[in-house]
């Protein structure tokens, strides 16, 4: 094999001679893996071949080591552990050669190279040299590439490994990282590289940034860099403070005061736009951290807890000198940008939102005279920023505040809706959604609802730009003006038959520019879900064209022929499959006249469907919404319903479509009750694979163990054939602890895993006692005990899951005979339990429960 000639033809813009080349790699690494890797690796470190050619050898190398796919890149991991040593040795030999590479292209090539390595082998404690080896390649002497590709390969590792893994070598790679961007180092590159391995490591640095004098000299290097001539180097240096603040915002009072506040205030005018955007994204970030660290204050005060921290009023104070500089920003819109193009006046928007949660009624007054002096300009871009600026503080200041302001406002924003420019009526409608979403009781029915729904509906039909808005605050004013349960009609039904027109007209489009079509398939859902009585006719009808356009879809399916006709034709049959949805939500047990129609379809959209398609999801949840609205007459469709709800759970690799399969087997069985039994051998062996799986996504488990539940409910003491296997992966589960340094989703994941075993244990505890049989569950009392017991001592344990304990704490009271499990109940552990559910509990539901448990738990004591 010539290595390098089909590294060219990889990069051919000719398809059949890239495609033939690519086989032929793929062919020759599956033959031969050993002999495929060395070959690449010399080939990188080769340094008569051309720059493309290297690069091309270290990304296939890469890519041989690493996927994004957590099943093949555990498949790749192992191919590489079975290289010999001899091999392995060598191709991080060619990787390390390969950053002194002058040619940009090669060198980050091997970075990238290393880095995938390493993300394997550290965490194994191997290759252990390595990080002292980049570091020694910064030493002064060492030659600008190879110092530039040594700080890429230091930030893609940072990247790539937990911060723990790096934790014992951080004071050497902080101190050769810094002093690569100095003032002093007199190669950009190198400074440029060095600012991003420093944005890479500041998480694994905790401990130096807790230590005065680094941080200090940290901050020191980084604003200077803010002030460096290349436009490049101050991009990275803004990049490094604003993960700085997100990080150690508790750090940064006094550098605030000395430098950061003028340095990004300075920034945000900066002629080049992505250093101004930095700049912005600074006071961004500062706004959310003061909107979370005002969060965890407020939950304190509830609680009575004492506050772990202290919001330091940053925004507030900057508020008079960085308000008028985002006021001017707005102003600086790129009329030729696409709409998803991140820019300085959607930048300073989006900053100026967060500000007025922060700073609340304080934005107002200037905001407002900003408003006042532009809403009527003849330059667009004056009057698009005005209706931006409006429409950025109505979330944050107190509504009581902004009604009047938005009574007023309304009539002149109502007729914008017809402003020539497209820019300035795309505004005006995302406004008009803020004032429904947040502010909606400033809306008079009688005074502004006519006008308003016109001109939305009205932009419905404009450029396929502000569909998208207008739909939004039409959801939103559905949704605010809402029937009552019994009501015949709501301050909406008048408007209910030309919205529905306007909206089944946009469906009808073959394309969804913009995303307009979507758009307005949610909105017909929404206008369904919350429809009053009076409209059900229409509603009907809507069902009968939405059966149409799925019959229709279907008899596409056939002449779909590229990969982007495909997945619009996806969309649109996910966008059915969801009106269909709401439809049979909002009818219920009416549905039934149409429900043997639209099972039809659905089965057939499942059966041609690809493979892969998001489309399943989708079916499925409509089919669940019709077993809740059909509850045990949904038996006719159960035996054709089950094939593909069983291919489901066992598709480990689709994991958000077996979870949706998951929740569909406990409708299945609320549904159905005993009437499930002849499945239930399937699904038990189905869903206990999955549960041993090590290549299903873990959270889809606590639903798992919750669907046992469902299922104990519906066949009572027919679970019992079930009970052995089902209590030992019960009891497995419960051993699941929070490894010391995990983040907050390893957290979560205990914590709703947990409740999944808890909720598994009351179903299981309820059937067995249905059918009288509650000493089939006395051998497992004591680890149901012990889980309670790890409940009660856990602090992070979440209320619903403190409650989950007490309804199981009540039902073994109530289950079992007077005294019969005294000595469990006499445990401290269980009155401290009740104690948290009384005490700290937010919701009534939870106090409630505590004291029916106590009471049972007392039954069993005075026995």
């Amino acid at each position: 094999m010539n290595a390098g000639e089909l590294l060219a033809q990889t990069l051919s813009p000719d398809v059949n001679v890239r495609t033939q080349a690519e086989q032929q790699l793929e062919n020759a690494a599956r033959t031969d893996f050993a002999q495929y890797m060395t070959l690449l690796a010399y080939e990188l470190a080769n340094e008569n071949a051309l720059p493309y050619i290297r690069m091309a050898a270290g990304l296939a190398l890469k890519n041989a080591i690493t996927a994004r796919d957590a099943t093949r890149k555990m498949e790749y991991q192992q191919m590489w552990q079975a290289l010999s040593f001899e091999i392995k040795q060598e191709i991080k030999n060619c990787s390390l050669k390969t950053l002194a590479a002058p040619e940009h292209q090669a060198g980050q090539s091997a970075a990238q190279l290393v880095a995938a390595i390493a993300s394997y082998e550290l965490a194994t404690n191997q290759w252990q040299e390595l990080m002292m080896t980049l570091v020694q390649n910064l030493g002064e002497g060492q030659p600008a590439a190879l110092k530039t590709h040594s700080l890429q390969a230091i930030g893609y590792i940072c990247e790539a490994v937990q911060p723990d893994v790096l934790a014992t070598q951080s004071n050497a790679i902080l101190t050769a990282v810094v002093a690569g961007a100095r003032k002093e180092e007199p190669d950009t590159n190198v400074r440029i590289a060095a600012l991003g391995a420093l944005y890479d490591s500041l998480e694994f640095v905790k401990t130096n940034f807790g230590n005065e004098a680094e941080r200090n000299y940290i901050m020191q290097v980084v604003c200077e860099a803010t002030q460096s001539t290349e436009s490049l180097v101050q991009v990275a240096a803004y990049g490094c403070l604003v993960k700085i603040m997100h990080l150690y915002y508790d750090y940064m009072p006094f550098y605030m005061e000395k430098a950061l506040f003028a340095l990004t205030t300075q920034g945000m005018y900066q002629a080049n736009e992505q250093v101004a955007l930095q700049a912005i994204e600074f006071w961004s970030t500062v706004c959310e951290e003061e909107i979370d660290v005002n969060l965890e204050l407020q939950e304190a005060e509830e609680l009575g807890g004492v506050p772990t921290r202290k919001c330091h009023n940053f925004a507030r104070a900057a508020l008079g000198d960085v308000l008028p500089v985002l006021l001017q920003l707005l102003t600086k819109q790129d009329e030729d940008a696409d709409e998803d193009d991140w820019n300085i006046s959607m930048a300073a928007a989006t900053c100026l939102q967060l500000f007025a949660q922060v700073v609340g009624d304080d934005m107002v007054n200037p905001v407002l005279s900003f408003v006042e002096q532009n809403i009527q300009s003849a330059d667009w871009h004056q009057r698009e920023a005005a209706v931006m600026a409006f429409g950025s503080v109505l979330e944050g200041p107190n509504p009581a505040m902004m009604t009047p302001l938005v009574n007023q406002a309304l009539p002149v924003l109502i007729q914008m809706m017809n402003d020539p420019v497209l820019h300035v009526k795309d505004t005006t409608a995302w406004a008009l959604g803020q004032i429904s979403s947040f502010v909606a009781d400033a809306i008079i029915p009688e005074v502004h609802l006519p006008n308003l729904v016109s001109a939305l509906l009205s932009g419905l039909a404009d450029n396929p730009r502000i569909v998208a808005n207008c739909c939004w605050a039409l959801m939103n004013l559905v949704c605010h003006f809402a029937p009552a349960d019994t009501q015949q009609t709501s301050l909406m039904t008048p408007f209910y038959e030309a919205m529905i027109a306007a909206l089944l007209h946009i469906t009808e489009q073959k394309g969804n520019e913009n995303n307009s079509r979507t758009s307005a398939y949610e909105t017909l859902s929404t206008v369904i879900t919350f429809s009053s009585n009076g409209v059900l006719p229409m509603i009907s009808n809507v069902l009968n064209i939405i059966l149409a356009r799925l019959e229709g879809a279907l008899q596409m399916q056939s002449q779909l022929l590229g990969v982007e006709d495909r997945t619009n034709h996806e969309e649109l049959q996910s966008n059915l499959c969801n009106t269909l949805t709401s439809i049979i939500r909002r009818f219920g047990i009416e549905i039934r006249s149409s429900s043997d129609h639209i099972m039809t379809l659905l089965l057939q959209t499942m059966q041609m469907a690809p493979k892969q398609s998001v489309v399943h999801e989708d079916v499925f949840l409509a089919v669940g919404a019709l077993m809740n609205a059909l509850d045990d007459q949904f038996e006719v469709y159960t035996q054709s319903f089950v094939p593909f709800l069983c291919e489901a759970l066992s598709n480990e690799q689709e994991y958000q479509l077996c979870s949706v399969a998951v929740g569909l087997v406990g409708d299945l069985a609320r549904a159905l009750n005993e009437k499930i039994a002849p499945y239930c051998d399937d699904f038990m062996s189905r869903l206990v694979q999955d549960l041993q799986s090590t290549v299903l996504d873990r959270n889809v488990k606590p639903a798992i163990l919750s669907c046992f539940s469902d299922i104990a409910l519906a066949i009572g003491t027919g679970f019992e054939k079930y009970l052995e296997t089902v209590m030992l992966l019960l009891q497995q589960a419960s051993a699941v602890q929070v490894p010391a340094g995990a983040g907050f989703d390893m957290f979560d994941y205990v914590d709703a895993l947990r409740l999944g075993i808890v909720e598994a244990y009351v179903g299981i505890t309820q059937a067995v006692r249905s059918g009288h049989h509650v000493n089939a569950i006395h051998p497992y009392v004591h680890g149901m005990f012990g889980l309670l017991s790890t409940i009660t001592a856990d602090n992070e344990s979440s209320e619903s899951l403190v409650r989950g304990g007490l309804g199981l704490l009540g039902d073994l009271a109530e289950s079992f005979p007077k005294g019969e499990l005294k000595s469990f109940f006499a445990a401290d552990w269980v009155q401290q339990l009740i104690s948290i559910g009384k005490a700290k509990s937010t919701s009534q539901q939870t106090k409630d429960l505590a004291r029916w448990a106590a009471e049972q738990v007392k039954r069993q004591a005075r026995a």
